[in-house]
């Protein structure tokens, strides 16, 4: 007697996670980090708001006549950028240099997550913490200080978002040439200092003699900055747009090429 063996073929199901998915897992998982350093915290949320105050009493000894703000409007503004800056570029530069020397960049790297998306997932929240603060700023600036609803929404939201991209690029270039965590808090100052003196955070460009005014045009932070100001107050107009979104998407494409090209994935040991 023979007997028949029957095998049941097996399927092997593999599943695949989207780009969607994997970003906000990498940002879930940024987010808790975030949470936990409370230091880092502490100095986005409270280092803006002191800036504003200080920042406001200082100029209010500026002769703001002819550059269209008030001495309010020109500290609620350059609070935004002092948001920008703390928020995503500064706590980006730590938080690649962590990642990368602590190999966690490296063991993403051997899954389905792609470069940009690991870099773009650690930048989430981040770029979260620092719009909801943009937020906060002007609903505050049109409650209490008597600054105009934002006139063009839809430039202003613009100008958040490039700005937003353009400094997490700049991080990410930022943090090749630094070694440790202890060391991004001056690799970060050059573009600190240079955007809070001449990039037009709280004092306008149009207060400068002509030909330095015209240098600091071209600075990384300017062009953003003047659309996050045109979109909340409604100046400049045209050309002066079209020149400033020019510099910003310059600015950011020669940081994106820069990352491609120079970003250190292992680390510096």
């Amino acid at each position: 007697m023979t007997t028949a063996t029957t095998t049941t073929p097996t399927t092997t199901v593999r599943t695949t996670t989207t780009a969607r998915g994997r970003l906000m897992a990498l940002g879930r998982a940024e987010m808790t980090l975030l949470a936990r350093n409370r230091t880092a915290v502490i100095v986005a949320l409270l280092v803006p708001s002191a800036m504003i105050v200080a920042m406001k009493s200082t100029l209010e000894q500026v002769d703001l006549g002819g550059t269209g703000l008030t001495v309010a409007a020109a500290a609620l503004t350059g609070g935004i950028g002092t948001v920008l800056i703390q928020a995503v570029y500064m706590n980006l530069v730590a938080a690649y240099v962590a990642r990368r020397e602590d190999l966690v960049l490296k063991r993403l790297r051997t899954g389905e997550v792609s470069d940009g998306e690991i870099l773009t997932g650690t930048a989430l929240p981040s770029a979260a913490l620092a719009l909801t603060q943009s937020v906060l700023i002007i609903l505050t600036g049109a409650a209490f200080f008597g600054v105009t609803a934002p006139r063009r929404p839809e430039l202003l939201l613009a100008g958040l978002l490039l700005a937003v991209v353009l400094l997490t690029a700049l991080a990410a270039v930022t943090s090749i040439v630094t070694r440790t965590v202890q060391t991004a808090q001056l690799t970060t100052l050059p573009l600190f200092l240079v955007s809070m003196m001449g990039s037009g955070l709280f004092v306008p460009l149009e207060i400068f003699p002509g030909p330095l005014a015209s240098a600091c045009e071209f600075l990384p932070l300017t062009g953003v900055m003047t659309l996050v100001r045109s979109g909340w107050l409604g100046v400049p107009e045209g050309a002066d747009l079209l020149g400033a979104a020019l510099t910003g998407l310059v600015w950011t494409a020669l940081a994106v090429f820069a990352v491609q090209r120079w970003f250190r994935w292992d680390p510096r040991r």
